[in-house]
């Protein structure tokens, strides 16, 4: 139904009117129940539980960062079946995000280009949903900072995401790795991201339940900067990384340079980035020896994806671009074969 009726109709829409659109009916909790109903009579498949970093999830597949900013669709998406949602990414201050348009189709390499900006509501307007989610939908934290926060003073902005979402959310993700965000991928850098996280670290201990710390990284990153990442990881003793957000990178696309040269900047999600995400994914995983918890995420339109990042070595995946191609069929299928 998806592929064949509404995915035709949505993308007669522009991008972003088609996502608010799906956030509009999302965000009732009996369009979540519906949705549920179909996908058990069309996808009649047994979850396959996993307990990571301390988190029993009733299945491996989540909703990426991205899609549910405010954390307004959580009933809708856990009718999906998703085993898990991560909201955000959040900041202190409400923000517009960057001028439109400013997300675009590929349909030609089932890809995305983006460059929002961190548009959200601001992380007080996110709670009031949070105290409403589905009872046993794990939710994680995507926090960021505010565009007019220098990078000297972003600390700061995280530390006050964490402060208010830590009775709401189930974990937390550090987004350094945006591109959308000017000067916010200097943040990746071993030296400000080590003391970033140690911050994040002594504040979450505060609290009487501390929450897992992960850290979302870009695919754009050299070995040597995946060797740091690696240090940084044992010497802060966070929970686990977040394998990968957008590339910049906009090598054998079939899409015209026409094209692309008149969407200009932005990230690109979805098919084009599955190899450079295993990649990143193996590198972690085999450097590590294994000790890093991965949530492997780029490219995955399928089943097949999916196990491949888990092959690479991540314990649980994400998608975005996928759900938005393929619907949400695609995700009962993952939940039920890995």
């Amino acid at each position: 139904m998806y592929k064949f009726i509404i995915k035709p109709l949505l993308f007669k829409l522009n991008p972003e009117s088609a996502h608010h659109f799906i956030a509009f009916f999302l965000q009732y909790a009996w369009v979540g129940k519906i949705i549920f109903f179909f996908n058990k009579i069309f996808y009649p498949v047994i979850s396959k539980p996993i307990t990571v970093f301390g988190i029993h999830f009733p299945n491996r597949i989540g909703l990426a960062a991205g899609f549910d900013k405010n954390a307004v669709m959580l009933h809708g998406m856990a009718g999906v079946g998703f085993g898990f949602i991560e909201i955000g990414t959040l900041t202190p201050l409400a923000q517009p995000g960057n001028d439109k348009p400013r997300l675009f189709r590929l349909p030609q390499d089932v890809a995305l280009i983006n460059r929002m900006g961190f548009n959200n509501e601001g992380v007080d307007e996110a709670i009031p949903f949070l105290k409403n989610k589905p009872k046993g939908l794990i939710v994680g934290g995507n926090i960021g900072k505010n565009k007019a926060t220098p990078n000297h003073l972003a600390t700061n902005d995280y530390l006050i995401c964490m402060q208010k979402l830590h009775d709401y959310v189930d974990y937390f993700v550090v987004n350094v790795s945006s591109p959308n965000t000017p000067g916010l991928r200097e943040l990746q850098e071993k030296e400000p991201l080590t003391n970033l996280l140690n911050s994040l670290v002594l504040e979450n201990n505060k609290f009487k339940t501390p929450k897992p710390i992960l850290l979302k990284i870009a695919p754009d990153l050299s070995e040597n900067q995946l060797d740091d990442i690696i240090e940084i990881f044992f010497i802060t003793q966070i929970a686990g990384i977040i394998a990968t957000n957008t590339t910049i990178d906009r090598s054998k696309l079939n899409t015209s340079s026409t094209v692309l040269e008149k969407i200009g900047q932005g990230g690109l999600s979805g098919k084009p980035l599955s190899k450079q995400s295993n990649w990143v994914i193996s590198y972690l995983h085999k450097k590590s020896n294994g000790k890093i918890p991965i949530i492997g995420v780029g490219g995955i339109n399928s089943v097949k994806d999916a196990q491949e990042k888990i092959d690479a070595g991540a314990t649980l995946v994400q998608i975005y671009t996928g759900f938005i191609y393929e619907g949400p069929g695609l995700v009962r299928k993952i939940a039920g074969s890995i």
